[in-house]
């Protein structure tokens, strides 16, 4: 299996982009999202921007977001990729691909093989999809909390789609994970941090050491 690629996703500060970047991961997500911990605004995204270095691309993360703010991120940020993580359909999905060109990913959230297959539609839409372990439906935001799926549910599956596996990872079980699901790229947020919000560099080392042992 070729190398695993890994996204470490809500970093805001240059520290956690470096710690990144050091451990060979692939990508960086910012998170615009008020909701979140791991909220940044608009000048605080291009001010980490030119942290981006090298091969590391980063990902803009939002939640429903209207054209203004997809702009305004792009202008602030210049990403490389647009994850999206709230209920946008197929076609706002394609939308945005062509109205950006940027690559584009969406989240589809899983508990069910029913929900797995849900990602069927966005065929022709997305460019990457990224499965995450469904939260709640009282939840204060659709992602980030920690939370996995069942692993087994991706057992030969034949995704529609590139994709990446993301929800509960941490250094401890991020090997487990890539050896049930052969996933191409895996995804963590809250399992590289010491506080919700804040990276630990030491956390991010140890999780891209798990992973290229993979």
């Amino acid at each position: 299996m070729s190398r695993v690629a890994i996204k470490i996703c809500g970093v805001s500060t240059p520290g956690a982009i470096e710690a990144a970047l050091a451990g060979g991961a692939s990508h960086v997500g910012f998170m615009h999202f008020p909701k979140s911990p791991r909220h940044l605004g608009l000048a605080r995204m291009a001010d980490l921007a030119p942290c981006i270095q090298g091969a590391l691309r980063s990902v803009a993360v939002l939640v429903d977001p209207d054209d203004a703010l997809i702009d305004a991120v792009i202008s602030a940020a210049a990403p490389h990729i647009l994850q999206l993580h709230g209920r946008e359909e197929p076609a706002r999905v394609a939308a945005i691909a062509a109205r950006t060109g940027l690559e584009v990913w969406k989240v589809v959230s899983i508990k069910t093989a029913a929900d797995l297959a849900t990602g069927v539609r966005y065929a022709g839409a997305a460019h990457r999809l990224l499965y995450d372990a469904k939260t709640p439906d009282d939840a204060p935001r659709p992602g980030g909390m920690g939370q996995r799926f069942d692993w087994s549910l991706l057992a030969g599956h034949r995704a529609p789609l590139p994709w990446a596996l993301s929800g509960g990872l941490d250094p401890t079980n991020v090997a487990e994970a890539i050896r049930a699901t052969n996933a191409p790229l895996v995804d963590v947020s809250s399992g590289v941090e010491s506080a919700p919000g804040i990276k630990d560099v030491d956390k991010i080392a140890a999780f891209c050491k798990a992973v290229s042992r993979c």
